[in-house]
């Protein structure tokens, strides 16, 4: 078994480089940082360490594809931990763009008369419908109706032709009936 050291010293991209390249340096080096990248992370995941450890690997994964950018200027590790800030960022702006779609498409609902609880109640319907489309049925029927993209810009964002869109959406369109139980003209 080797001995874990502190971080080593990395001066500049090509130090990175040669450390990724490297399978026992590299060991010794992640063996060293994760800890100090994982309790940054930690520290603002509320709690969440699934996510703490998800966005860990984001910043990990996304530092040695793009170890070209490391310049040295900085300590590697205040490098990492300025990816795993704007991970957690990346995150938090899904997250809250996520939960906007879903509000709107509460908001496009009929009005559930003057009890608080069915608005709630028909927001976990709408989430439990959508959670079970396929990836790119939901994708498709995001941005089109709460996005309000034209069928051209669904296609594009999703890399199919117009006609196939169409089709995926009409897809996307009955599956969302089917699981929301038919109450809906989506």
């Amino acid at each position: 078994m080797r001995k874990m050291t502190a971080p080593m010293a990395i001066a500049s991209e090509g130090d990175l480089a040669a450390l990724v390249g490297d399978e026992f340096r590299f060991r010794d080096w992640y063996d060293a940082t994760l800890p100090r990248v994982y309790r940054y992370l930690a520290a603002r995941c509320a709690g969440d360490e699934a996510l703490a450890e998800e966005l860990t690997q984001q910043t990990f994964v996304e530092a040695i594809r793009h170890r070209d950018r490391f310049d040295g200027r900085s300590d590697l590790v205040t490098w990492l931990i300025a990816i795993a800030r704007n991970r957690l960022v990346d995150h938090h702006r899904r997250h809250g763009r996520e939960a906007r779609r879903q509000d709107r498409l509460i908001a496009a609902l009929p009005p559930a008369g003057d009890a608080p609880w069915r608005a709630v109640e028909a927001r976990a319907e709408v989430e439990r419908a959508i959670a079970q489309l396929p990836g790119d049925q939901r994708l498709a029927l995001l941005f089109r109706y709460l996005d309000d993209m034209t069928v051209r810009e669904v296609a594009t964002a999703i890399g199919r032709g117009e006609k196939a869109t169409e089709s995926l959406l009409a897809r996307a369109r009955d599956a969302f009936r089917r699981a929301y139980g038919d109450r809906t003209d989506a």
